[in-house]
């Protein structure tokens, strides 16, 4: 059966189109040449995050940074929309087993990816709320179709933040609208996320697939070496001083220089500079 890689037209066979079919898993995971891709699958859902999609992300990152073959990780969400948050059955039956089953496997999934060196990018449709707005936010680029709408809804359950928004959420915004945002709950459309910072850019629906693959593909076409270095230190940088991140800079870039391959890659740019007269 063909799957349909475009945002909001993911094919899920076992999911809605054949009741006799297996039902395909609450999270895909794939990678195609450097570039690894989590799709979030609960489409009739909206992707909340259950326990099933929790252990799957945990086993999905756990996968990627065992390949050194990963370059760039996508995140995506099937259906009409990328993550709507917490699962809100679980929520509301099992309150006690959220942090254990649904928030600690998340985290530790999120944390393998932000110690790895691959870039990692949200291709972000329709809504992200909660969960979904702090994956968003835990990326390191972020691209919206326009139209997507984005809410951090924490309280609206009557929960404070998790997976990362305390820490990324202020970092990205600044303080003062990290609060309005936080305690507020407004929903701001993808325009205003690109204008606070939480976005990269706004594409047209059909024309979010092709742009994330593009960012995807220059990343991943990138020497390796510098771009696992250039993402370390610019994750890194909040937690050091100037000094310290002058040190971190020299050692990155001696471990670049003595890479095998740097010096072609100098000698290649030298050629094609023009002739002095």
């Amino acid at each position: 059966v063909a799957r349909s890689m475009l945002s909001g037209s993911l094919a899920v066979p076992g999911r809605n189109m054949c009741p006799m079919a297996k039902p395909e898993p609450a999270l895909l995971h794939r990678r195609e040449g450097a570039i690894a891709t989590i799709v979030f699958n609960r489409p009739a859902a909206l992707n909340a995050i259950d326990e099933e999609i929790a252990q799957a992300f945990l086993g999905a990152c756990e996968s990627i940074v065992r390949d050194r073959e990963v370059r760039v990780v996508v995140l995506r969400g099937a259906g009409r929309g990328f993550v709507a948050g917490g699962d809100l059955r679980m929520l509301a039956e099992a309150p006690a087993e959220v942090a254990p089953r649904l928030i600690d496997p998340m985290h530790r999934g999120l944390a393998m990816l932000h110690a790895h060196n691959a870039p990692l990018i949200a291709a972000v449709h329709g809504s992200a709320a909660g969960a979904g707005l702090s994956l968003v936010l835990a990326s390191d680029l972020a691209v919206a179709a326009r139209g997507t709408r984005f809410s951090m809804a924490y309280l609206r359950v009557g929960a404070s933040s998790d997976l990362g928004a305390s820490w990324t959420l202020p970092r990205v915004v600044g303080p003062r609208k990290a609060m309005e945002l936080a305690l507020l709950n407004p929903t701001i459309d993808a325009d205003e996320a690109l204008w606070l910072g939480i976005l990269n850019a706004v594409v047209e629906p059909e024309a979010l697939d092709a742009h994330v693959q593009e960012l995807a593909e220059r990343i991943a076409q990138a020497p390796a070496p510098a771009a696992g270095h250039m993402t370390r230190l610019l994750r890194d940088a909040h937690g050091r001083d100037f000094e310290s991140q002058l040190r971190a800079e020299r050692d990155a870039f001696h471990a670049c220089a003595t890479e095998e391959g740097f010096a072609a890659h100098a000698a290649a740019l030298l050629a094609a500079r023009p002739a002095r007269t």
